[in-house]
């Protein structure tokens, strides 16, 4: 049992640094595109989420989207993503007819909201905006406004970590910070570093609210999370300690970081082993 343990723990390793979005990708969670006619035109909202967002719907007149949900997590984090052409200005949400404050960011195309919400079951988030199709090219009868993917998950970094926030207590503890910090201003700079960072996410936020949940409900398992992600986290410190302005560096350095990891988490731990075999 303990070596299963011990075998256990470096698995944990590798959920714990991620970027919360940046943005998200097609395999973290559900994603799910809903088309919006109204007024001759088409519009496509995206979602991407650890919940099933089974309806879109939208009313003119309100000017207001409204997304139902069921969720079989207690934990619950999405984006939505909607063109600045259909719905603009000031928004305003309510989640459960209860006034709500998501994280929401807009370039000239689009408004990227971001849901952060606890409860499992049936959910239902209203979305009202101030300004309805403008800067509409009147020639145009219909048209498909699809938000550029790779231009969101350049703009929109900055998200947090679950597990380590869940683990150290919040998003603003030095961890999490240092984590966010090294992951926006170092390895996504680079393409490299990008296309890593998406690749990392394909399996991140199916389970990670999980996990993060588990560390709320269980101190001995967030501790060791805690045990377990410490050495990690001193090894990625080492990055901050070097220059990465090339994409021949972040290669090197995180190919040294994740051979420094093997050796810590199965290497010595391997070593141990085989001696006490020899004895």
């Amino acid at each position: 049992m303990k070596l299963n343990f011990k075998l256990f723990l470096p698995t944990l390793l590798i959920f714990a640094f991620t970027p919360a979005f940046g943005a998200l990708s097609d395999a973290t969670g559900l994603v799910n595109r809903f088309e919006i006619e109204t007024s001759g035109h088409v519009f496509e909202i995206t979602t991407t989420s650890n919940f099933d967002v089974q309806k879109v719907e939208f009313d003119k007149d309100q000017k207001q989207l409204t997304f139902n949900i069921v969720s079989s997590l207690e934990n619950n984090l999405g984006e939505i993503i909607i063109p600045r052409n259909f719905l603009s200005g000031n928004f305003t949400f309510y989640l459960n007819d209860q006034d709500y404050e998501p994280k929401i960011k807009t370039n000239d195309k689009i408004s990227f909201i971001t849901l952060n919400f606890t409860g499992s079951g049936k959910n239902k988030v209203d979305v009202f905006a101030t300004n309805y199709l403008e800067d509409l090219d009147s020639d145009t009868t219909e048209i498909i406004e699809k938000p550029d993917t790779e231009e969101s998950e350049n703009m929109f970094e900055g998200g947090g970590c679950l597990i380590a926030t869940a683990t150290f207590g919040s998003e603003l503890s030095s961890q999490v910070q240092n984590l966010r910090e090294l992951r926006d201003n170092k390895i996504l700079q680079t393409k490299v570093g990008s296309d890593f960072m998406n690749s990392f996410n394909h399996f991140y936020y199916s389970f990670s609210p999980l996990i993060a949940d588990y560390e709320r409900e269980n101190p001995y398992f967030k501790e060791g999370v805690k045990i377990a992600i410490t050495p990690m986290l001193f090894s990625l410190s080492l990055l901050d300690e070097v220059e990465i302005d090339s994409e021949v560096k972040v290669a090197g350095y995180g190919a040294g970081i994740i051979l420094l990891n093997l050796g810590m988490y199965f290497g010595v731990p391997a070593l141990f082993i085989a001696r006490l075999h020899k004895k």
